[in-house]
């Protein structure tokens, strides 16, 4: 696998074109001086050893080693195999309501917003532990695969938003069936699922769905983002910003079932945990996390990265000689060669 280790240092190749465009503009005055002093073949008669093909060929040779060295400042690296690390951690799923109901601002920003900020939190906690993202509205989806990669977690965190669920709903048993068959079936180990949720479920069995689950030895917790009081739903017609009204134009309020959730947690034989303005409390789920027993995981990495910028210094450096013992001028004992085109 390749990689830059300075990657920043290849904004220095923005001054190749620059060099361009001076040599184009210095050839370019060179041949209109020499018009003044006569007809092109006149001239050819009086400087015999004059090539005008030599500078340009040195200068694209400059060119190519300045390209190299500025490469090879950027260290380019080569992960030499993939390699297995065993590490002792969980498998944790976590499943994330976009429904509608979340953009509610009962909780600030909103609550689908500050649960990405406590997911993103979170991820920068793990360390050893797999993690997988489940986003659900009237369906659910799985965003990310079981994965230790997190990078790649927060980076698909950052997407996350109501559109990418095409059916408006709380589907929240569909988000723990998804759950159950997204876990590695080799894995032996704690297995966790987070439910991250208001707990308006208006589609399913969510508490069939988490008896289940518990039964496949996977603990689910439950998270209810809102306040009890709930907060009317924004809506924004021709950038203006509303709230959602029912078919009578009142204003439609969302509001935390905790009830619903604290039932969820206890058929899953987790927790339940209220969101709030203050705190989130993930970090409280994943203190009960930690707690869960630690099984060994495989991981594939690559390793062994092995710096390759010598080669490129150094055909930097061969080119820069190059560059010396190429004349400008013609050579009298090779110009019989005609390396660089007849009559030049």
């Amino acid at each position: 696998m390749f990689r830059l280790a300075n990657p920043e240092y290849l904004f220095a190749l923005l001054v190749i074109p620059a060099l361009i465009v001076f040599f184009w503009y210095s050839r370019l005055k060179r041949r209109k001086a020499l018009a003044l002093f006569g007809q092109k073949y006149i001239l050819s008669v009086l400087m015999p050893n004059v090539s005008t093909s030599r500078p340009v060929f040195k200068f694209i040779v400059i060119l190519f080693a300045l390209a190299s060295i500025i490469v090879g400042i950027a260290r380019p690296q080569f992960g030499s195999k993939l390699k297995t690390e065993k590490r002792k951690g969980i498998e944790l799923i976590i499943a994330l309501d976009v429904s509608n109901s979340m953009m509610a601002e009962d909780i600030q920003p909103n609550r689908l917003e500050r649960s990405k900020r406590a997911i993103s939190q979170l991820v920068d906690k793990l360390s050893n532990d797999k993690i997988g993202l489940i986003v659900f509205a009237g369906d659910a989806y799985t965003q990310l695969p079981i994965t230790a990669d997190y990078v790649s977690a927060k980076l698909f965190l950052s997407s996350i938003s109501p559109q990418m669920v095409p059916t408006q709903g709380t589907a929240i048993g569909a988000a723990i069936e998804l759950g159950i068959k997204s876990f590695n079936p080799q894995f032996t180990g704690s297995k966790a699922m987070i439910i991250i949720t208001d707990g308006e479920n208006h589609e399913d069995d969510a508490i069939g769905a988490a008896t289940e689950a518990a039964k496949q030895g996977i603990v689910v917790y439950t998270l209810g983002m809102g306040l009890p009081q709930g907060g009317p739903i924004p809506d924004f017609i021709n950038g203006q910003k509303t709230f959602r009204k029912d078919k009578d134009g009142n204003f439609i309020v969302t509001k935390l079932d905790e009830a619903m959730l604290q039932k969820i947690a206890e058929a899953g034989k987790g927790a339940y945990i209220r969101a709030n303005n203050a705190q989130i409390g993930l970090n409280n789920l994943l203190g009960e996390v930690n707690k869960m027993e630690k099984s060994e995981l495989e991981t594939q990495i690559y390793a062994d990265y092995d710096d390759k910028f010598q080669y490129f210094i150094g055909l930097g450096l061969f080119l820069i000689l190059l560059d010396f013992m190429i004349l400008e001028r013609k050579n009298k004992y090779l110009k019989n060669l005609k390396l660089f085109g007849e009559g030049k």
